[in-house]
């Protein structure tokens, strides 16, 4: 390996003036470059990169990094020190500089002590497998983020960006799903059943009593973690005997015995806490993070009001859907309002969540996926349901655009102040970063307004021989049988096994026993997304070409019955993305979705990233053994006067297509810019897209192409 020698405080000075355009930002360089130039150069090449890296998001935010991180270079494990500049970078994109030169000035939250700084794991790299593992525990749906210690409001688990405590990066990996497994048995459990502000106001030290009240509240939820998770507690456990954090109080053993017993509720954490405010809490263990009441009464007092009235809602319409529509004339007389129950299983102390029985008027019914949700979720804020909650709600006594944002017009939504309420957030990769930029794109889904009801007969029409040579040539494939030979059963012998068979034999081999061939029947399992561009740039002969190509297609595939979506994509700005729904997978080709097909008209720009990542996200839910995702487009990345344009909207749409085909989705690019051979082999592969000469020929390849890419 050549070793190059360190750079000159000269070379140093003229990057760093580059890259923090010094003439015009005003930064003072000269003890920066002091400090960097006695590094070997191996570290200098280090620091001067992610300087570049983070300059791209901020100038002041590099600059301060650099005087910073000078130091740590020896002392940090090199994942710590990126992950406390990716922190930084993401901080401002949330809430702006300030917030995020307080990370940078912070760099010692990022570590313990010094000896288990190599062995600390970072959130990012373990936050998937942590997800997946609150999703297959019961209760209410939970999301997980970072923050600045561990903690839970009632509907996100918080970890911190690393977790370092100790030795070794196993155990750091156990100690963090200890404290997810911990904090959700604060939400499983009944923590936030009680006003922790009106429980403690009587108590001369609050500071204290909450203190005292998490440590108490620790041994009841310990208790419930060992008898449902013993596995997991055992780990825990194990933890705390590293840490040397075993050992009780004796003051506090006779509180511990009486918080284990399996009926044991927060109303008896606080009838202990009279007596245990009188000595001082246990050391906290490590898994225990913080209880911090002010959060979780917001998001709780939120909550409680929404879920209150979607239930309610909820259950009007299954009396709706229940009821038959024409009553007997005493009922109407009576005018007998619907009676809900909720039954709870007898079996054990405690009763499992998720296990309730519904009635209507004293029967049984099955419920939606998502009224059972909603009643576990208040189930587990109340304890059980209260009988004003299984009203269900009075017509005109509600707007059904508060509470489901599914119902809520996209276009409305956007001219308002939170216009991220209710959307789909995604990450963006930025080429300059070399990282994601979180949550970075806001997007919505809405429907096509539809066209004209006539568009497809006349496109039809127009193109009468074209559909009957499609309908054939797709008919063939759907028929389509393959020869299987050397097979021990069949319908014919196979002559080349035959031949083979008897020369073995002649040769005093033994004879093989597959001698048939027969008949087998093509099972077509694809999944195929359009995703049609309807940018601004679409507009004339290409979007008539678009919609032309997809009524040939839908005709085609309708014969083969491959299951297939088309969506379209536009937007302008990350701050506005949009989706337009022209077909769903498990919607039918019907006269509805033939006008939307029509109603396919120029939006505004062309942020492909999002677009594909969203689309890939509908994809992977459909049961498949093929996956498609072919874009239709006439252009390369571009958003309105964005850095979008250029260089980071092809590495961004590069990076979404790779993690396409990471799940299993084969991407496919058909398009009609002729410029496409200088950015489209970067972004899809020499192999994976298809330049059309012609908009006009558009209608007549989509179809074969796509012959071609299933067969």
């Amino acid at each position: 390996m050549v070793q190059h020698p360190p750079l000159s405080a000269e070379a140093i000075e003229a990057f760093l003036e580059e890259t923090l355009e010094a003439e015009f930002s005003f930064l003072r360089l000269d003890e920066l470059i002091a400090a960097i130039h006695p590094l070997p150069r191996l570290q200098q090449d280090y620091l001067l990169d992610w300087v570049k890296r983070i300059s791209t998001t901020n100038i002041e935010i590099a600059y301060q990094f650099a005087g910073r991180a000078v130091p740590l270079l020896d002392q940090l494990d090199r994942r710590v020190l990126e992950t406390w500049a990716l922190t930084a970078m993401d901080t401002y994109d949330r809430t702006g500089l300030r917030d995020a030169l307080l990370v940078i000035r912070n760099v010692e939250q990022f570590v313990h002590s010094s000896e288990t700084r190599t062995s600390g794991i970072v959130f990012e790299d373990i936050s998937g497998i942590l997800f997946t593992f609150i999703r297959g525990l019961s209760g209410r749906k939970l999301k997980l983020e970072q923050a600045d210690a561990p903690f839970t409001d009632s509907e996100t688990l918080y970890l911190p960006t690393v977790v370092a405590w100790m030795e070794t990066v196993e155990d750091n990996f156990r100690l963090a799903k200890a404290m997810v497994a911990f904090q959700w048995a604060q939400t499983r459990y009944g923590s936030f059943r009680v006003n922790l502000h009106d429980a403690l106001a009587d108590y001369p030290d609050q500071a204290h009593a909450l203190n005292c009240f998490f440590a108490l509240e620790t041994l009841r939820l310990d208790a419930c973690l060992a008898r449902e998770l013993p596995g997991l507690y055992r780990d825990m456990l194990a933890l705390r005997q590293t840490l040397g954090q075993t050992a009780l109080p004796p003051e506090w053993k006779g509180f511990a015995a009486q918080l284990a017993d399996p009926a044991a509720a927060v109303t008896d954490t606080l009838r202990c806490l009279q007596s245990a405010y009188a000595h001082a809490p246990p050391e906290p263990i490590c898994y225990q993070g913080e209880l911090r009441p002010d959060a979780v009464a917001s998001t709780l007092a939120a909550r409680l009001e929404r879920e209150k009235m979607l239930l309610r809602v909820k259950l009007a319409e299954l009396v709706d859907d229940l009821r038959p529509s024409q009553r007997d004339e005493e009922e109407e007389k009576e005018n007998k309002p619907p009676v809900f129950n909720i039954k709870e299983p007898e079996e054990g102390n405690v009763p499992n969540i998720d296990q309730f029985e519904i009635t209507l008027d004293d029967m049984p019914v099955a419920p939606p996926e998502d009224v059972r949700q909603l009643i576990t979720s208040i189930k587990l804020d109340l304890g059980d349901i209260p009988p004003e909650y299984l009203t269900p709600a009075g017509d005109g006594e509600y707007d059904p655009k508060l509470y489901q944002d599914e119902e809520r017009d996209p276009d409305a939504v956007w001219q308002g102040t939170y216009h991220e309420e209710g959307a789909h957030l995604y990450p963006e990769w930025d080429c300059g970063r070399k990282h994601y930029r979180k949550n970075w794109c806001v997007l919505r889904e809405k429907d096509v307004r539809p066209g004209e009801a006539s568009y497809v007969a006349e496109v039809l029409a127009r193109y009468g021989g074209l559909v009957k040579h499609l309908r054939k040539t797709f008919e063939a494939m759907r028929d389509e049988n393959r020869v299987e030979k050397r097979q021990v059963q069949g319908d014919e012998v196979d002559i080349d096994a035959l031949v083979e068979a008897l020369a073995d034999a002649r040769d005093g081999s033994e004879m093989s026993d597959r001698l048939f061939t027969r008949m087998h029947r093509s099972e077509r399992n694809i999944a195929v997304m359009f995703m049609v561009d309807m940018s601004g740039s679409t507009k004339g002969w290409i979007n008539d070409a678009e919609r032309e190509a997809l009524v040939l297609l839908a005709e085609a595939l309708e014969v083969l019955g491959d299951r297939y979506a088309i969506y379209g994509f536009s937007g302008i700005t990350r701050k506005r993305c949009e989706i337009f729904r022209v077909k769903s997978f498990d919607e039918p080709y019907t006269p509805a979705v033939k006008a939307r097909i029509a109603g396919i008209t120029p939006q505004e720009y062309t942020r492909m990233g999002v677009a594909i990542r969203h689309l890939s996200k509908l994809l992977i839910e459909v049961e498949a053994r093929t996956k498609l995702l072919i874009t239709l487009s006439d252009g390369k990345p571009d958003d309105y006067f964005d850095v979008y344009r250029g260089q980071y909207g092809i590495e961004d749409t590069r990076q979404s297509l790779i993690e396409a085909r990471r799940a299993g989705i084969h991407p496919f690019c058909i398009t009609i810019d002729r410029e496409a051979k200088a950015y489209l082999p970067h972004m899809y592969g020499a192999a994976n897209y298809i330049e059309i000469d012609d908009v006009k020929k558009l209608p007549l390849k989509a179809a074969d192409i796509y012959r071609k890419l299933t067969t």
